[in-house]
């Protein structure tokens, strides 16, 4: 029963190949593609409103040579909520709740603001592992304190989306196999684990959602230290 919780996490295989490629594509094919006409239906209209409020909102914390990195940051929030939202439909397959994957994107990302800061202004970047007025005895302590700070901001990159993912899943499928189980036995207390199942839904939803926000804007803050 504990292994088979766990199952859900496993990558799809047909005839012996991961379907982890095509369940990562498949909910961007069902976007709609914008074309060139003056009057699109509202479904464009409302993707068009919906990358212009995301590539706002991640662009507030930036100065104007952040900027360049609007569409790697947007594309990251839209191929972040492309994987979450469905990935909570069931008998589907949820990408980022595996930690290899999390850490592709966020590594190559971060190593990106850091040598892009060290290329733009190597004393101001070198600056952050020692803070201003510290005492001499302490040097070697907080420069050691800070590298490790700075190395570890990928892994806790990953390891956050990861565990709320991989945690709400976990809940989700607990509470599921509980209203199931009580059903024949105890129907009331069932109904009203059905309830908790139904508003846990809800707030999994939101969580897939500011979990690829908080993804996003915690690269575009390691980016503004370093422009």
């Amino acid at each position: 029963m504990n292994l088979s919780f766990f199952d859900q996490f496993a990558s799809p295989c047909l005839l012996g190949i991961p379907l982890i490629l095509l369940s990562m594509l498949f909910p961007a094919l069902l976007l709609p593609s914008p074309n060139n006409r003056w009057i699109t239906n509202r479904l464009s209209t409302l993707q068009l409103w919906l990358f212009h409020l995301i590539t706002k909102q991640l662009m507030i914390p930036l100065n104007k040579n952040g900027h360049k990195w609007a569409l790697i940051l947007t594309s990251l929030m839209v191929l972040l909520l492309t994987i979450n939202l469905p990935g909570l439909l069931p008998y589907t397959f949820t990408p980022t709740t595996q930690l290899s994957m999390n850490m592709a994107l966020a590594f190559p990302l971060w190593l990106a603001t850091l040598l892009t800061g060290l290329r733009n202004q190597p004393s101001i970047a070198l600056g952050h592992l020692l803070p201003e007025g510290t005492p001499t005895p302490l040097i070697p302590a907080l420069i050691l304190i800070e590298t490790t700070s700075l190395l570890i901001r990928p892994l806790a990159l990953g390891v956050r989306l990861t565990a709320n993912l991989t945690a709400g899943h976990l809940l989700i499928q607990l509470i599921s196999t509980a209203t199931t189980v009580l059903l024949p036995i105890m129907p009331t207390v069932s109904l009203l684990t059905a309830l908790i199942l139904f508003l846990l839904t809800i707030l999994e939803v939101a969580v897939a959602m500011i979990q690829a926000y908080v993804f996003v804007l915690l690269l575009s803050l390691y980016l503004q230290e370093n422009i």
